[in-house]
């Protein structure tokens, strides 16, 4: 079971360095590139929006694929093949838990693992849509593009 934990949490831990890096690769992209975004066409923001939740997307996927790529190497002869492992990492990954592909009960805990790290970076993604959104339109932003904040606050 020790064998399993540490393999879990090895891959948690790249998944989490892969979410970090490409959030903060976009973060850095997008202050570069597009320093007055509350200024830009409504247009330009929304399709700034969309890049930004399809580079979630393929980060997730990118995610997915190496748990794939680990079930491979661990249990290959449960899965099969790669386009099944990646099925089974995505369907546990994302919590769907469809269940017409399991896992051994000797390696079950691993799935249960991915789980987990699905749902905290399904949430920081969830989050860091949140946030461009806050940063593109603004909380307190009118349709004339001023702002109702108070002076101090």
């Amino acid at each position: 079971m020790i064998i399993l934990v540490v393999i879990a949490l090895a891959m948690t831990a790249i998944t989490i360095v892969i979410h970090g890096l490409g959030t903060s690769w976009w973060l850095h992209h997008m202050a570069r590139r597009y320093p007055g975004a509350r200024r830009m066409s409504v247009r330009k923001r929304f399709f700034l929006i969309v890049q930004t939740a399809l580079l979630m997307i393929v980060l997730h996927f990118i995610e997915i694929v190496l748990w794939a790529a680990m079930y491979m190497t661990v249990v290959a002869e449960k899965l099969g093949s790669f386009e099944a492992a990646v099925y089974f990492s995505a369907v546990t990954f994302t919590t769907v838990g469809y269940g017409d592909i399991t896992l051994d009960s000797s390696w079950r805990l691993l799935s249960g693992f991915e789980a987990i790290g699905g749902i905290v970076l399904i949430g920081w993604t969830t989050a860091f849509l949140y946030a461009v959104l806050q940063h593109m339109w603004g909380a307190h932003e009118t349709s004339n593009g001023d702002t109702n904040e108070q002076p101090g606050n």
